[in-house]
């Protein structure tokens, strides 16, 4: 494979291109989202991911208005609230991010959680599925969806095939959640890639709770790198799509610098913890 720079992508179900890092805006209050996405921009970033939940979708879009960069350069994700999953609401949703940001498309739409049970979230599968067929979305996926969540979408996106022909229930594109070394989901790692979806990480930081340890401490001084980029470096040589997020400009440029340095397979290894630690909540585990 080709060393990864700023600028590289992985191609998706879908056809389009997904860059392989990410600029977060969860938290990001939505007074301060355009200037910190336009420092992103600035910086080298071309992908922002934003949700409905985090109220900043307009701002973001604002960033990529006032960029000067082409619109077909940056991708913008968005997410259905877990609170507006069903066939009906989904479609709202939808509308209601589109008419929010201005944006004539959506490269990406993800459901932000497995909740509200089997019939609510096939419906909102289905509502994304036809999104997209309507050009509205590029791609479609989910975040927080435990590999039981994922079995289920996957025998309801067959049942549509067989109903509607193929094509008809649509592919998952990309799969989001957290992930960093104290929380690597192997189960859930392994269904995405034997499907071709594209694995994102969120709080690949680890919301900074492992500041200070050892192995992230002698790793950060032998590559001369911050414990941060060591993290986001571990990310991207798992495959995963890291989704850092600050407000402070020099961690944003930081955060970016993880393309001039390598973890060799020893390094990795040290930092598979085998450890189950959400710094987040945690979806996955539902059964509703």
């Amino acid at each position: 494979m080709a060393p990864l720079t700023i600028e590289s992508k992985y191609k998706m179900n879908s056809g389009y291109d997904i860059p392989v890092l990410g600029f977060g805006v969860y938290q990001t209050p939505a007074n301060v989202t355009e200037s910190v996405t336009l420092k992103a921009f600035k910086v080298g970033y071309r992908h922002v991911d934003s949700a409905r939940v985090y109220r900043n979708e307009a701002p973001c879009a604002d960033a990529i208005r006032k960029s000067g960069i082409p619109r077909s350069e940056i991708f913008f994700t968005s997410k259905v609230p877990h609170r507006e999953l069903g066939y009906d609401a989904t479609k709202k949703s939808i509308q209601s991010t589109i008419r929010e940001t201005g944006l004539d498309y959506l490269d990406l739409m993800l459901l932000h959680a497995p909740y509200g049970g089997k019939e609510a979230r096939c419906g909102s599968w289905k509502a994304l599925v036809e999104a997209q067929k309507a050009g509205k979305i590029r791609s479609i996926g989910v975040s927080n969806y435990g590999v039981h969540h994922l079995d289920e979408l996957e025998a309801y996106i067959q049942q549509l095939e067989k109903e509607g022909g193929k094509g008809a229930g649509g592919a998952i594109d990309v799969g989001q959640w957290e992930l960093q070394p104290w929380l690597a989901r192997p189960d859930i790692v392994e269904w995405a890639k034997k499907r071709n979806v594209v694995i994102e990480a969120y709080s690949p930081l680890v919301r900074g709770e492992r500041w200070g340890e050892r192995r992230l401490q002698d790793l950060a001084k032998k590559y001369s790198k911050t414990e941060a980029q060591i993290l986001l470096r571990w990310s991207l040589q798992k495959g995963f799509v890291p989704l850092p997020k600050s407000v402070t400009p020099e961690r944003i440029e930081a955060n970016a610098d993880i393309y001039n340095f390598e973890l060799d397979q020893d390094d990795m290894a040290k930092l598979e913890t085998r450890e189950y630690a959400p710094c987040c909540w945690d979806p996955t585990t539902s059964r509703d």
